[in-house]
């Protein structure tokens, strides 16, 4: 073999190598570029799974801060509206008893009407022979005047009723007093008028004040009463 063949041989040769070599780092590269679009899917797969979850969280936590704000929102208006409403309530026994003590104090045959019916209406509750009646100091001269005609008033009435003679004896206490009329501005204990029945050497009361009705009164009438002013 000549210089010359083997030249040819060995340039032979050479490209042989350098084409095995390019096929060689050919097939790497693709298989380099398969595995990194496989790592790459991997990775944006776990990463958008990772941000699907994270969102999730998120979202939930925004559903329950708003659930829980709702509620809250929710309470506090129902208490704000109760609380309108018992100041309305409020403002409506204020208004009822300075009328009523208006009336009491200003129109004395109306206050005397009616403070008749309140004894009558307790010697009836107690149906005792001798009754003893509480009042204000301020009011023994009206509760003094109507102590007649009640007594009369309760033998019509038993007789009406039942057919029998029945008298009652009324004496009113002037050992003690129920509370003064109401003072704007003061807390001290105070009454707006009316009577306390009592028997038995006091064992058996009634409760016949104007501040006892009223709050009984209502007391029974707030459905009806939330129903005009609340519809």
């Amino acid at each position: 073999m000549n210089d010359q063949e083997a030249h040819a041989q060995i340039r032979q040769m050479e490209s042989f190598i350098l084409k095995e070599a390019n096929d060689k780092a050919e097939a790497i590269n693709e298989k380099g570029l398969e595995e990194f679009g496989i790592e790459k899917f991997r990775i944006v797969t776990g990463q958008k799974e990772k941000i699907r979850q994270d969102y999730a969280k998120k979202a939930k936590q925004v559903e329950t801060q708003c659930a829980i704000a709702r509620s809250l929102a929710i309470n506090k208006a129902r208490l704000e509206k109760i609380k309108a409403r018992q100041d309305v309530l409020g403002k409506i026994s204020e208004d009822s008893q300075a009328q009523l003590a208006s009336v009491m104090a200003s129109d004395q045959n109306k206050a005397k009407a009616f403070v008749t019916k309140l004894i009558l209406q307790g010697a009836l509750m107690l149906l005792e022979d001798s009754v003893t009646v509480q009042c204000r100091q301020c009011d023994v001269a009206l509760v003094q005047a109507c102590l007649p005609q009640a007594q009369n008033e309760y033998t019509n009435v038993i007789k009406s009723e039942t057919g029998a003679t029945k008298a009652i004896k009324l004496t009113l206490d002037t050992s003690s007093y129920l509370p003064p009329p109401p003072k704007p501005g003061s807390n001290a204990a105070s009454c707006l008028g009316g009577v306390v029945l009592s028997c038995q050497n006091g064992s058996i009361k009634i409760d016949n004040t104007i501040d006892l009705r009223l709050s009984l009164v209502l007391e029974q009438d707030k459905p009806a009463i939330r129903s005009l002013l609340f519809p």
